[in-house]
């Protein structure tokens, strides 16, 4: 539609115009990566294990004022983690679509967004308790270290891996903290979340290398792929699996032997993502957009909800088996004697 001079623009081009100056800004907030803070389930799990009584409609409101805390900070971690990506991006077969890369993206604004995400999500989390802002102002920092230099820990080999995952324990701590902020959950479990968390990075840096199939391409893309190969980054992927389970059996056998049962679960988990970390453009270069592997996600909520029934159920023949004193925690299901 055309219009004569001195002709207003219709409403429907106006707004249409508005959005697609804003449109850039939302994707780099990265809305579509809010499905990472599910892995704040695992502490609301455990807080829900030591406190059943705390699972009733008076915890609704401040899990969820605690998850859009959560996801405000870790928005203003990808504003700023794309507008200063930016630069590599360009050199990247996918990623030089994005915003900033294909120059959408004003520098004022960028930072702007930034600050002004963290502030709504660090005011909302101050509202809760003291516990969770310090979780959710961690959850920030990590944001600067990994992405700012001179530090900047994305850029430096196993390190890049570690400090992004350990946005795992905090989202643990965050779950956690939203219910029960005078308490600090087994640091076992906190130490297994970060490692399996390390695994999925790993994986994905794994997938990247490969997809690149460029040593040197891929170098000039991120710093840690000149040190990077094949090789090593399978045998960190071992190692990050290994701790793991080192970890949640310490938690396993401390607290909850039941979830004994949930180990051939948890192997297959393990081998299904590798399986995936192998295929060709591997799904796992973009862990949101996982949903389209539906095997996946079906086999992801069968484990989450054989792990959710076996932290509150009780099998006492286990500990006798294995010879281990029960931790008294009150089960909500007991099976057999």
């Amino acid at each position: 539609m055309h219009t004569t001079p001195g002709e207003a623009a219709p409403a429907s081009v106006t707004r249409s115009a508005a959005w697609g100056g804003l449109r850039p800004y939302v994707q780099i907030a990265r809305v579509d990566h809010w499905f990472k803070n599910s892995f704040m389930a695992l502490g609301v799990v455990l807080a829900f294990f030591y406190e059943p009584e705390l699972a009733g409609w008076q915890s609704v409101w401040p899990l969820l004022v605690g998850l859009l805390a959560t996801c405000l900070v870790a928005s203003s971690n990808y504003a700023l983690n794309e507008w200063l990506d930016g630069p590599l991006d360009r050199l990247h077969p996918v990623k030089r679509n994005r915003p900033v890369p294909s120059g959408l993206i004003k520098p004022a604004l960028a930072y702007t967004e930034w600050l002004l995400l963290a502030a709504a999500g660090l005011s909302l989390a101050w509202s809760l308790n003291l516990a969770f802002f310090g979780s959710a102002l961690w959850l920030w920092v990590m944001g600067i270290l990994y992405n700012v230099p001179p530090i900047r820990t994305k850029e430096w080999p196993y390190v890049d891996v570690l400090s992004e995952s350990i946005n795992n324990p905090i989202r643990l701590f965050l779950g956690w903290f939203a219910l029960i902020p005078d308490r600090v959950p087994p640091l076992s479990l906190a130490l297994s979340y970060w490692m399996i968390g390390a695994f999925f990075m790993a994986m994905k840096r794994f997938a990247e290398y490969r997809h690149i199939a460029n040593p040197a391409t891929a170098a000039a893309y991120r710093h840690s792929f000149a040190y990077y190969n094949e090789e090593r980054l399978l045998v960190s992927i071992v190692f990050y699996a290994t701790t793991c389970a080192l970890f949640a059996g310490i938690f396993i056998v401390r607290y909850h032997l039941e979830l004994l049962l949930f180990v051939p679960f948890a192997a297959g988990l393990f081998a299904f993502y590798l399986h995936l970390g192998f295929k060709p453009d591997s799904p796992t270069q973009n862990p949101e957009k996982l949903y389209r592997e539906r095997g996946f996600v079906a086999y992801l909520l069968i484990c989450f909800v054989v792990f959710v029934v076996l932290m509150f159920t009780s099998v006492p023949a286990l500990y006798g088996w294995f010879n281990v004193d029960s931790a008294g925690t009150r089960p909500l299901w007991t099976i057999g004697r």
